[in-house]
């Protein structure tokens, strides 16, 4: 059999700590968010059943999942410690059983979790923060606009697109114009008062649409000093169809719009965006590397709390926990740091989001060399 009376005794013990401190501070969290938010849930009139099924139970995953290395982390550091306290480790090294041995139920137990983490990072908590900030934007939010102004886009190799402002809650633009530049050469404009986006077509409507159409001599005679010669159709529509390369998901809030994504659909969406050449691609290769290298925080930080919380100490186990809670929170600082500097380009986004992970496998690296054998 695989798994062993050890294996099944710790791993048993990992994994019902685990949930039930989890479960703990979930329940608190949703205690004191009701709290905050009674007042709007009883002033707005919102039905009970979109409370619990599209507000609370959306809540859970993403914040249980967000705090799950920490508190697999705290929960490794409190049962482990007690084994050690009641001399239960000592018992099991003298009857020849290896540290390494004893390793092996926290490992499944950890690659467990992190492998639940990871699923549900890439493909279960985007549907979860999607259906969350649509309850949250329809009865909190008051529908969120956006508020940006001169907007600037690039859909296509040598196609820009301007937008004076944007409504998100009826998904039309104002003041719109599209010009196509080759060799620095305007060859195409189009103006419009106004574009609407039309669902069912997935096309965009316009009105008032002015076009102009640039055509330039290719074949010059240098001998007679023969300038280019521009030629130039004006066109005038009350009203257009047009498929171009942007949607009303492109104008979406770009913190919102990147969680709410499954891992195909974000690996597409940065393909594209690499394309048009956005400048923004940084905050969704950070999104896409995060969604992996979070998860493996929970092996890494198992490894140090066994090893940090399995020797008997005097005074009990509460210097192992603040010890365990202070790398735990470095290792937590070190993520948002480097994730920050991803974002800004100052490095490539692999290397900033999984060196935390780097430096804390040479961290648990050396406490499982210095641990007690």
């Amino acid at each position: 059999m695989f798994l062993k009376k050890l294996d099944i005794y710790i791993l048993k013990k990992f994994l019902s700590t685990f949930f039930f401190s989890i479960t703990l501070i979930l329940l608190i969290f949703i205690v004191f968010d009701i709290k905050e938010k009674i007042q709007t849930f009883t002033n707005g009139n919102i039905p009970l059943k979109e409370i619990i099924f599209d507000y609370y139970l959306m809540f859970v995953p993403y914040f249980g999942n967000f705090f799950s290395p920490l508190f697999a982390f705290i929960a490794v550091i409190f049962f482990t410690s007690k084994m050690a306290h009641q001399s239960e480790f000592i018992a099991i090294l003298s009857s020849g059983t290896s540290f390494k041995r004893i390793m092996r139920p926290y490992i499944i137990g950890a690659l467990i979790l992190s492998l639940s983490s990871l699923f549900l990072n890439h493909f279960i908590i985007p549907k979860a923060v999607k259906r969350k900030i649509s309850f949250e934007d329809k009865w909190i939010n008051n529908s969120y606009n956006n508020e940006e102004h001169n907007i600037h886009k690039k859909i296509g190799a040598n196609r820009l697109l301007y937008i004076e402002s944007y409504d998100n809650r009826i998904n039309t633009a104002t003041k719109v114009s599209i010009e196509d530049i080759v060799n620095n050469k305007q060859t195409y404009f189009l103006s419009a008062d106004n574009m609407r986006w039309d669902s069912l077509s997935r096309e965009w409507l316009l009105t008032n649409v002015y076009e102009r159409r640039v055509i330039v001599q290719d074949r010059l005679d240098t001998l007679k000093n023969q300038k280019p010669i521009f030629k130039q159709t004006n066109t005038f529509t009350p009203s257009k169809k047009i498929k171009i390369p942007f949607t009303p998901n492109d104008m979406w809030r770009y913190d919102s719009k990147k969680e709410v994504m499954p891992y195909f659909e974000l690996k597409e969406y940065i393909i594209r965006e690499k394309m048009k050449g956005s400048n923004q691609i940084e905050f969704f290769e950070v999104e896409q590397y995060r969604r992996s290298s979070f998860p493996f925080a929970t092996l890494i930080l198992t490894i140090i709390g066994v090893c940090v919380s399995s020797r008997k100490v005097r005074g009990g186990v509460g210097l192992q926990i603040a010890l365990g809670l202070l790398l735990s929170c470095i290792y937590i600082m070190l993520m948002y740091v480097f994730t920050a500097i991803a974002t800004t380009g100052f490095a490539p986004a692999m290397l900033a989001v999984w060196t935390p992970n780097i430096i804390f496998s040479f961290v648990a690296l050396y406490f499982y060399k210095t641990a007690q054998k």
